[in-house]
């Protein structure tokens, strides 16, 4: 088997923001931290859907392997297994990229009126922490859907240990195999599409925090500019007019 091996990747920016933006308790320091946290994640999603991208490929390859053989070797079937687990990783890390953006968005409402009244703008009103929620539960839906139609429960692939316990329980008959890999690849072909609509939710979200941080930064330059204009101002003359004289 020649296929290239799925490179790891981990959201670490995202799914420490959650916890950075909530303890600033300066505003300008916020403000500088989303700013630099939009790229970082933008980038971090497109990681994400490459890696859905190479594990969806890799598991059609044990698909079409495990059809020319009554079931795959052991070390084979491992790693079916690492990638598996590396799936659950992608949609963890989703997770937990929708809930730091929805905490960002959450925070900003709070701290900054003028925020909430741009953010009002949104389609229905709606903000973005409550989008985020229902992408959030969209996916798991999804998810658990998928899962069920196989005869298995979402809980059995929430944690490591839980998804390495169910694999094992597959990994003794062919059928028990291809099932895995049935569902592993239609997990992983959803998490790419979800990917692209959380991706473009979070483009949504930066370009409205580029709009509000730029229209702030506009007034208070326009505020400064008018203060030098003020300071910068000629004294009017005071000579030259009529003598008081008193009138008896």
């Amino acid at each position: 088997m020649a296929a290239a091996r799925p490179v790891p990747v981990v959201a670490g920016a995202a799914t420490g923001a959650a916890t950075e933006f909530t303890q600033l308790a300066n505003n300008g320091e916020l403000i500088k931290l989303l700013e630099s946290s939009g790229v970082q994640v933008d980038n971090q999603l497109t990681q994400i859907t490459q890696l859905a991208e190479q594990i969806q490929n890799q598991l059609k390859i044990y698909e079409n392997m495990l059809q020319n053989t009554a079931q795959l070797p052991t070390h084979i079937w491992g790693e079916v297994e690492g990638d598996l687990n590396r799936l659950r990783s992608v949609v963890s890390d989703g997770q937990s990229i929708a809930f730091a953006m929805a905490n960002a968005d959450d925070l900003l409402r709070q701290r900054f009126k003028s925020y909430a009244d741009l953010r009002a703008n949104l389609p229905d009103a709606e903000s973005f922490s409550a989008t985020y929620q229902t992408w959030s539960d969209t996916n798991r839906d999804t998810i658990a859907a998928t899962l069920s139609a196989a005869s298995l429960t979402a809980k059995q692939f929430d944690t490591e240990e839980a998804t390495m316990a169910s694999l094992r329980s597959l990994s003794d008959g062919a059928n028990g195999q291809m099932k895995a890999l049935q569902v592993g690849h239609e997990i992983a072909a959803q998490q790419v599409a979800q990917m692209q609509k959380l991706r473009g939710l979070v483009s949504q979200q930066m370009t409205m925090m580029g709009t509000w941080l730029q229209t702030n930064q506009t007034d208070k330059d326009l505020a400064q500019a008018r203060r030098e204009q003020f300071f910068r101002a000629t004294i009017p003359q005071t000579s030259g007019g009529r003598t008081m004289e008193p009138q008896w």
